[in-house]
């Protein structure tokens, strides 16, 4: 059987103007049956186009705060640094590859840019903007390969289904500053952290999208879910 094309979004040196992606998505989507494709920053619409269609699947990865300008809102002081190369890139992609009807998955930086792009907004930074009872580590202060809090899963959801309806909860890391504070139309939430922050989002009516907020390409060799997670997203794509 062949191999799926998986297009990877990569990270912006904004200082030294380079193009960066850590290891583990690489080896994440391989180890999950993929080919692996990084996604350059600089190009036309139709040099995106072409590209799309080159892959079977795009997968948006992690990386710096998302514009807020793009979704209405005036800068925080506590807003991390931007890329506006990237920004419009991916706000250019998730369009496209969603007219082509391309599996898609998003991490962290990527479930963020996906309810951007389809018209939804984000706490700029949660410590300050987002009020909860309890105090859970969004970013915590271990190892990405340690799981750190839970996220309740919704029953009868992509993310349920994924990984078995028998599953209440999977085990995260987490390692963020922003999330999802308006979800996108288009978009429902099928996973909450104890603290009720959206932890992953999928699009019902769309062959295959889904958003975690979590890092699962460090878990995938420690844990059976977070490698669930790239099976069902790469064989989405055959």
């Amino acid at each position: 059987m062949k191999r799926p094309v998986i297009g990877i979004t990569a990270s912006h040196d904004t200082e030294h103007d380079k193009l960066f992606i850590n290891s583990v998505y690489l080896r994440a989507i391989r180890n999950a049956g993929g080919i692996p494709m990084i996604f350059p920053m600089e190009v036309t619409e139709d040099d995106l186009r072409d590209l799309v269609t080159l892959t079977d699947g795009v997968l948006f990865t992690g990386g710096d705060d998302i514009h807020p300008f793009l979704y209405g809102e005036e800068t925080d002081a506590k807003c991390g640094n931007v890329s506006q190369p990237r920004d419009s890139m991916e706000m250019a992609l998730v369009p496209l590859v969603m007219e082509f009807g391309k599996p898609i998955f998003g991490i962290c930086r990527g479930i963020q840019i996906l309810n951007t792009a389809m018209g939804g907004t984000l706490y700029q930074d949660i410590p300050s903007q987002f009020k909860s009872e309890l105090s859970i580590a969004h970013r915590q202060p271990f190892a990405y390969k340690v799981p750190s809090h839970t996220v309740d899963i919704t029953p009868g959801t992509l993310l349920s289904r994924i990984l078995g309806e028998e599953h209440a909860s999977i085990a995260v890391n987490s390692m963020h500053h922003q999330a999802i504070k308006d979800v996108a139309p288009g978009l429902e939430v099928c996973g909450y952290a104890p603290d009720k922050m959206i932890e992953a989002v999928y699009a019902p009516d769309y062959p295959f999208l889904l958003g975690v907020q979590w890092h699962p390409e460090h878990l995938t060799t420690s844990q059976q879910d977070a490698a669930k997670l790239f099976a069902a997203f790469v064989d989405a794509c055959r």
